[in-house]
Protein backbone atom coordinates (compact mmCIF):
# COMPACT_ATOMS: atom_id res chain seq x y z
CA UNK A 1 0.00 0.00 0.00
CA UNK A 2 1.12 3.54 -0.61
CA UNK A 3 3.66 5.05 1.91
CA UNK A 4 2.25 7.70 4.43
CA UNK A 5 3.99 10.77 6.20
CA UNK A 6 3.74 11.17 9.98
CA UNK A 7 5.34 13.89 11.54
CA UNK A 8 7.98 14.31 8.60
CA UNK A 9 8.71 9.93 8.83
CA UNK A 10 7.69 8.01 6.32
CA UNK A 11 5.67 5.11 7.21
CA UNK A 12 5.13 2.06 4.43
CA UNK A 13 1.41 1.11 5.85
CA UNK A 14 1.64 -2.49 4.33
CA UNK A 15 -2.32 -4.98 5.50
CA UNK A 16 -0.56 -6.08 8.43
CA UNK A 17 -0.94 -2.45 10.03
CA UNK A 18 -4.50 -2.25 9.96
CA UNK A 19 -5.57 -3.67 13.60
CA UNK A 20 -8.87 -5.32 14.10
CA UNK A 21 -10.42 -5.08 17.18
CA UNK A 22 -11.72 -8.04 19.60
CA UNK A 23 -14.48 -8.32 17.21
CA UNK A 24 -12.54 -8.42 14.16
CA UNK A 25 -13.64 -5.05 13.26
CA UNK A 26 -10.72 -2.94 11.10
CA UNK A 27 -9.94 0.60 12.40
CA UNK A 28 -11.94 2.57 9.81
CA UNK A 29 -13.80 6.17 9.39
CA UNK A 30 -12.24 9.13 11.72
CA UNK A 31 -14.57 12.04 12.85
CA UNK A 32 -13.17 14.57 14.30
CA UNK A 33 -14.76 17.42 16.08
CA UNK A 34 -13.03 20.73 15.64
CA UNK A 35 -15.05 22.58 18.05
CA UNK A 36 -17.57 21.83 20.86
CA UNK A 37 -19.41 25.00 19.75
CA UNK A 38 -22.82 25.52 18.49
CA UNK A 39 -25.33 28.23 17.32
CA UNK A 40 -28.47 25.85 17.62
CA UNK A 41 -29.23 24.68 21.07
CA UNK A 42 -31.38 21.24 19.25
CA UNK A 43 -33.84 19.49 21.94
CA UNK A 44 -32.60 15.78 21.23
CA UNK A 45 -28.55 17.45 21.54
CA UNK A 46 -28.31 20.69 23.36
CA UNK A 47 -31.33 21.63 25.27
CA UNK A 48 -29.83 23.60 28.21
CA UNK A 49 -29.29 27.02 28.52
CA UNK A 50 -25.62 26.92 29.39
CA UNK A 51 -22.97 24.15 29.09
CA UNK A 52 -19.60 23.90 30.33
CA UNK A 53 -17.23 23.60 27.17
CA UNK A 54 -13.78 22.77 26.83
CA UNK A 55 -10.69 24.67 27.47
CA UNK A 56 -9.43 26.84 24.48
CA UNK A 57 -5.98 25.56 25.18
CA UNK A 58 -6.75 22.36 25.19
CA UNK A 59 -7.92 22.74 21.96
CA UNK A 60 -5.83 20.85 19.08
CA UNK A 61 -3.78 23.06 16.51
CA UNK A 62 -4.49 22.10 12.77
CA UNK A 63 -0.98 20.84 12.73
CA UNK A 64 -1.97 18.71 15.80
CA UNK A 65 -5.00 17.34 14.32
CA UNK A 66 -2.75 17.02 10.81
CA UNK A 67 -0.26 14.84 12.56
CA UNK A 68 -2.84 12.82 14.74
CA UNK A 69 -4.73 12.28 10.92
CA UNK A 70 -1.46 10.87 9.71
CA UNK A 71 -1.26 8.55 12.54
CA UNK A 72 -4.67 6.83 12.01
CA UNK A 73 -4.70 7.02 8.11
CA UNK A 74 -0.81 4.84 8.69
CA UNK A 75 -3.07 2.66 10.38
CA UNK A 76 -5.63 1.71 7.58
CA UNK A 77 -8.19 5.03 8.43
CA UNK A 78 -9.34 6.29 4.58
CA UNK A 79 -12.51 7.75 5.58
CA UNK A 80 -12.48 11.52 7.51
CA UNK A 81 -15.19 13.56 8.93
CA UNK A 82 -15.26 16.51 10.13
CA UNK A 83 -18.05 17.55 13.00
CA UNK A 84 -18.88 19.38 15.79
CA UNK A 85 -20.20 21.08 17.56
CA UNK A 86 -21.01 22.95 14.35
CA UNK A 87 -17.53 22.67 12.65
CA UNK A 88 -17.87 26.01 10.49
CA UNK A 89 -17.53 27.97 14.25
CA UNK A 90 -14.35 27.21 14.12
CA UNK A 91 -11.97 29.71 12.48
CA UNK A 92 -10.33 29.20 9.37
CA UNK A 93 -11.38 26.10 8.98
CA UNK A 94 -10.70 25.42 5.08
CA UNK A 95 -6.81 25.91 6.38
CA UNK A 96 -7.54 22.18 7.52
CA UNK A 97 -9.56 21.25 5.03
CA UNK A 98 -7.06 22.45 2.36
CA UNK A 99 -4.15 19.99 4.46
CA UNK A 100 -6.27 17.19 4.52
CA UNK A 101 -7.40 17.17 1.21
CA UNK A 102 -4.10 16.99 -0.10
CA UNK A 103 -3.58 13.75 1.22
CA UNK A 104 -4.17 11.07 -1.09
CA UNK A 105 -4.72 7.92 0.91
CA UNK A 106 -7.91 9.88 2.37
CA UNK A 107 -10.50 9.04 -0.29
CA UNK A 108 -13.62 10.38 1.60
CA UNK A 109 -13.32 13.98 3.32
CA UNK A 110 -16.98 15.39 4.13
CA UNK A 111 -17.95 17.45 6.72
CA UNK A 112 -21.22 17.28 8.99
CA UNK A 113 -23.03 21.04 9.44
CA UNK A 114 -25.94 22.43 10.85
CA UNK A 115 -26.32 24.53 7.90
CA UNK A 116 -26.68 28.13 9.44
CA UNK A 117 -22.64 29.36 7.91
CA UNK A 118 -22.97 27.05 4.38
CA UNK A 119 -23.52 29.99 2.14
CA UNK A 120 -21.36 32.21 4.05
CA UNK A 121 -18.13 29.50 3.99
CA UNK A 122 -18.98 26.93 1.41
CA UNK A 123 -16.87 28.49 -1.38
CA UNK A 124 -13.54 28.82 0.34
CA UNK A 125 -14.58 25.24 1.91
CA UNK A 126 -14.79 23.86 -2.03
CA UNK A 127 -11.66 25.79 -2.82
CA UNK A 128 -9.88 24.25 -0.21
CA UNK A 129 -11.29 20.93 -1.32
CA UNK A 130 -14.19 19.99 0.13
CA UNK A 131 -16.91 18.33 -2.06
CA UNK A 132 -19.06 16.61 0.02
CA UNK A 133 -21.43 17.61 3.24
CA UNK A 134 -24.28 16.34 5.31
CA UNK A 135 -26.78 19.10 6.60
CA UNK A 136 -28.72 18.36 9.61
CA UNK A 137 -32.56 19.23 8.92
CA UNK A 138 -35.12 18.05 11.04
CA UNK A 139 -38.07 19.70 9.52
CA UNK A 140 -39.33 21.81 6.80
CA UNK A 141 -41.56 23.82 8.54
CA UNK A 142 -40.10 26.86 10.13
CA UNK A 143 -42.29 27.33 13.18
CA UNK A 144 -40.96 23.30 13.98
CA UNK A 145 -37.14 24.47 12.99
CA UNK A 146 -37.33 27.09 15.72
CA UNK A 147 -39.18 24.85 18.28
CA UNK A 148 -36.74 21.78 17.77
CA UNK A 149 -33.57 24.38 16.94
CA UNK A 150 -34.57 26.95 19.88
CA UNK A 151 -33.07 29.35 17.39
CA UNK A 152 -35.12 30.50 14.11
CA UNK A 153 -32.30 30.04 10.88
CA UNK A 154 -33.94 27.84 9.19
CA UNK A 155 -34.00 29.89 6.30
CA UNK A 156 -30.08 29.56 6.41
CA UNK A 157 -29.89 26.34 6.49
CA UNK A 158 -32.24 25.80 3.13
CA UNK A 159 -29.89 28.74 1.85
CA UNK A 160 -26.78 26.67 2.75
CA UNK A 161 -28.09 23.26 0.77
CA UNK A 162 -28.76 24.96 -2.16
CA UNK A 163 -25.28 26.81 -2.24
CA UNK A 164 -23.27 23.42 -2.34
CA UNK A 165 -25.34 21.80 -4.66
CA UNK A 166 -24.49 25.47 -6.71
CA UNK A 167 -20.92 25.13 -6.14
CA UNK A 168 -20.82 21.42 -7.52
CA UNK A 169 -20.51 19.73 -4.35
CA UNK A 170 -21.49 15.38 -4.60
CA UNK A 171 -22.65 12.92 -2.37
CA UNK A 172 -24.92 15.79 -0.28
CA UNK A 173 -26.28 13.90 2.68
CA UNK A 174 -29.08 15.29 4.70
CA UNK A 175 -29.50 13.97 8.73
CA UNK A 176 -33.31 14.55 10.03
CA UNK A 177 -33.51 12.76 13.48
CA UNK A 178 -36.88 11.72 13.48
CA UNK A 179 -38.79 11.64 17.25
CA UNK A 180 -42.73 10.35 17.51
CA UNK A 181 -45.18 13.38 17.68
CA UNK A 182 -42.92 16.23 16.33
CA UNK A 183 -41.75 15.43 12.80
CA UNK A 184 -42.84 11.88 12.20
CA UNK A 185 -45.45 13.30 9.85
CA UNK A 186 -42.45 14.37 7.25
CA UNK A 187 -40.83 11.63 6.10
CA UNK A 188 -42.03 11.74 2.61
CA UNK A 189 -41.80 15.37 2.24
CA UNK A 190 -38.22 15.21 3.49
CA UNK A 191 -37.74 12.93 0.89
CA UNK A 192 -39.52 14.82 -1.96
CA UNK A 193 -37.11 17.67 -0.94
CA UNK A 194 -34.35 15.72 -1.07
CA UNK A 195 -34.86 14.77 -4.34
CA UNK A 196 -35.23 18.14 -5.64
CA UNK A 197 -32.28 19.61 -4.14
CA UNK A 198 -30.55 16.76 -4.65
CA UNK A 199 -29.45 15.01 -1.48
CA UNK A 200 -30.27 11.66 0.20
CA UNK A 201 -32.52 12.10 3.06
CA UNK A 202 -31.23 9.97 6.26
CA UNK A 203 -33.72 9.34 9.10
CA UNK A 204 -31.81 8.93 12.50
CA UNK A 205 -33.82 7.05 15.40
CA UNK A 206 -33.38 9.47 18.42
CA UNK A 207 -30.55 8.25 20.14
CA UNK A 208 -30.58 8.07 23.64
CA UNK A 209 -26.99 9.39 24.15
CA UNK A 210 -25.36 12.82 25.03
CA UNK A 211 -27.29 15.90 25.96
CA UNK A 212 -30.55 13.25 24.95
CA UNK A 213 -31.45 14.05 28.73
CA UNK A 214 -34.77 13.82 27.96
CA UNK A 215 -35.00 10.74 26.08
CA UNK A 216 -37.97 7.95 26.50
CA UNK A 217 -38.28 5.44 24.20
CA UNK A 218 -41.85 6.63 23.62
CA UNK A 219 -40.22 9.32 21.48
CA UNK A 220 -38.12 6.79 19.63
CA UNK A 221 -40.00 5.92 15.66
CA UNK A 222 -38.42 2.59 14.78
CA UNK A 223 -37.09 1.74 11.55
CA UNK A 224 -39.41 -0.63 10.90
CA UNK A 225 -42.53 2.28 11.60
CA UNK A 226 -40.66 4.08 8.95
CA UNK A 227 -40.55 1.99 6.70
CA UNK A 228 -44.21 1.11 7.12
CA UNK A 229 -45.21 4.71 6.84
CA UNK A 230 -43.14 5.44 3.58
CA UNK A 231 -44.72 2.29 1.87
CA UNK A 232 -47.93 3.22 2.44
CA UNK A 233 -47.17 6.63 0.47
CA UNK A 234 -44.64 5.01 -2.09
CA UNK A 235 -45.00 1.25 -2.58
CA UNK A 236 -43.01 -1.16 -2.09
CA UNK A 237 -39.16 -0.33 -0.98
CA UNK A 238 -35.99 -2.26 -2.05
CA UNK A 239 -33.55 -2.54 0.87
CA UNK A 240 -30.21 -2.08 -0.87
CA UNK A 241 -26.86 -4.15 0.39
CA UNK A 242 -25.66 -3.28 3.87
CA UNK A 243 -22.23 -2.18 4.20
CA UNK A 244 -20.42 -0.51 7.04
CA UNK A 245 -21.96 2.75 6.68
CA UNK A 246 -24.82 3.52 9.54
CA UNK A 247 -27.26 3.98 7.49
CA UNK A 248 -29.49 1.29 5.80
CA UNK A 249 -30.47 2.24 2.56
CA UNK A 250 -32.85 1.81 0.50
CA UNK A 251 -34.40 2.45 -3.26
CA UNK A 252 -38.26 3.82 -4.01
CA UNK A 253 -39.94 2.31 -7.09
CA UNK A 254 -39.17 5.59 -8.92
CA UNK A 255 -35.19 5.09 -8.11
CA UNK A 256 -34.85 7.46 -5.35
CA UNK A 257 -32.87 6.41 -2.31
CA UNK A 258 -32.67 6.79 1.04
CA UNK A 259 -31.23 5.81 4.14
CA UNK A 260 -31.93 5.12 7.98
CA UNK A 261 -29.74 4.68 10.74
CA UNK A 262 -31.21 2.55 13.42
CA UNK A 263 -29.21 2.25 16.46
CA UNK A 264 -31.51 2.64 19.00
CA UNK A 265 -34.07 -0.42 17.52
CA UNK A 266 -31.46 -2.37 15.49
CA UNK A 267 -27.94 -1.89 16.28
CA UNK A 268 -25.43 -2.14 14.00
CA UNK A 269 -22.41 -2.41 15.98
CA UNK A 270 -20.61 -5.95 14.97
CA UNK A 271 -19.72 -4.08 11.59
CA UNK A 272 -18.68 -0.48 13.10
CA UNK A 273 -15.70 0.98 12.13
CA UNK A 274 -16.07 4.10 13.25
CA UNK A 275 -14.16 6.49 16.36
CA UNK A 276 -14.22 9.83 17.10
CA UNK A 277 -11.97 12.03 17.77
CA UNK A 278 -12.78 15.59 20.11
CA UNK A 279 -11.54 19.08 19.87
CA UNK A 280 -8.96 18.18 22.80
CA UNK A 281 -7.85 15.47 21.65
CA UNK A 282 -9.76 12.69 23.60
CA UNK A 283 -10.27 9.17 21.16
CA UNK A 284 -13.63 7.44 21.54
CA UNK A 285 -14.20 4.13 20.08
CA UNK A 286 -17.80 4.27 20.65
CA UNK A 287 -20.60 6.82 20.49
CA UNK A 288 -21.88 5.49 23.88
CA UNK A 289 -18.63 5.33 25.72
CA UNK A 290 -18.16 6.49 28.85
CA UNK A 291 -14.05 7.12 28.73
CA UNK A 292 -11.65 7.89 25.89
CA UNK A 293 -8.27 8.23 25.52
CA UNK A 294 -6.17 11.32 25.72
CA UNK A 295 -3.93 11.45 22.42
CA UNK A 296 -3.67 15.39 23.26
CA UNK A 297 -1.44 15.00 26.24
CA UNK A 298 1.49 12.17 24.65
CA UNK A 299 0.91 14.04 21.18
CA UNK A 300 2.50 17.90 23.23
CA UNK A 301 4.50 15.58 25.37
CA UNK A 302 6.59 15.16 22.20
CA UNK A 303 5.80 11.34 21.59
CA UNK A 304 7.28 10.06 18.57
CA UNK A 305 5.51 8.70 15.39
CA UNK A 306 6.14 5.24 16.66
CA UNK A 307 4.60 5.71 20.19
CA UNK A 308 1.31 7.49 18.75
CA UNK A 309 0.73 4.63 16.30
CA UNK A 310 1.44 2.05 19.02
CA UNK A 311 -0.89 3.60 21.25
CA UNK A 312 -3.73 3.64 18.61
CA UNK A 313 -3.33 0.19 17.41
CA UNK A 314 -3.00 -0.89 20.87
CA UNK A 315 -6.20 0.78 21.95
CA UNK A 316 -7.95 -0.32 18.88
CA UNK A 317 -6.81 -3.89 19.57
CA UNK A 318 -8.69 -4.20 23.01
CA UNK A 319 -11.67 -2.38 21.61
CA UNK A 320 -14.95 -4.54 22.27
CA UNK A 321 -16.96 -1.80 22.66
CA UNK A 322 -20.91 -2.66 21.35
CA UNK A 323 -22.59 0.09 23.19
CA UNK A 324 -25.99 0.78 21.11
CA UNK A 325 -26.61 -3.16 21.98
CA UNK A 326 -25.88 -3.41 25.27
CA UNK A 327 -27.82 0.03 25.75
CA UNK A 328 -31.00 -2.01 23.82
CA UNK A 329 -30.64 -5.17 26.14
CA UNK A 330 -31.83 -2.68 29.39
CA UNK A 331 -35.12 -3.30 30.14
CA UNK A 332 -35.51 0.07 32.37
CA UNK A 333 -33.64 2.37 29.41
CA UNK A 334 -33.53 6.15 29.98
CA UNK A 335 -31.01 9.02 28.92
CA UNK A 336 -27.58 8.00 29.07
CA UNK A 337 -26.28 10.43 31.16
CA UNK A 338 -28.20 12.93 33.44
CA UNK A 339 -28.33 16.68 33.02
CA UNK A 340 -26.13 17.01 36.23
CA UNK A 341 -23.39 14.29 34.84
CA UNK A 342 -23.17 16.26 31.63
CA UNK A 343 -21.89 19.47 33.41
CA UNK A 344 -19.86 17.71 35.38
CA UNK A 345 -18.35 15.90 32.38
CA UNK A 346 -18.83 17.77 29.39
CA UNK A 347 -17.11 14.64 27.44
CA UNK A 348 -19.81 13.10 27.66
CA UNK A 349 -21.85 15.35 25.50
CA UNK A 350 -22.56 14.52 21.63
CA UNK A 351 -21.51 17.86 20.98
CA UNK A 352 -18.33 17.63 22.48
CA UNK A 353 -17.46 13.95 20.89
CA UNK A 354 -19.57 15.06 17.63
CA UNK A 355 -22.06 12.41 16.55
Amino acid sequence: MADQSVNGDVVDKTESDVPLDRLGRPLGDLRISVTDRCNLRCRYCMPEAEYTWLPRADLLTFKEIDVLVDVFVSLGVDKIRLTGGEPLLRRDLPDLVEVLAQKSAVRDLAMTTNGVLLVKHAQALANAGLRRVTVSLDTLRPERFKTLAQRDHHQEVLDGIAEVSALGFVGTKIDTVVMRGTNDDELGNLIEFGRSVPAEVRFIEYMDVGGASGWNSDLVVSKAEMLRSLTDRYGAIEPLVRTAAPASRFRLPDGATFGIVSSTTEPFCSSCNRSRLTADGMWYRCLYALRGTNLREPLRSNASREELRSLVAGTWRARADQGAVIRSRKKDRGALASAEELKADPHLEMHTRGG
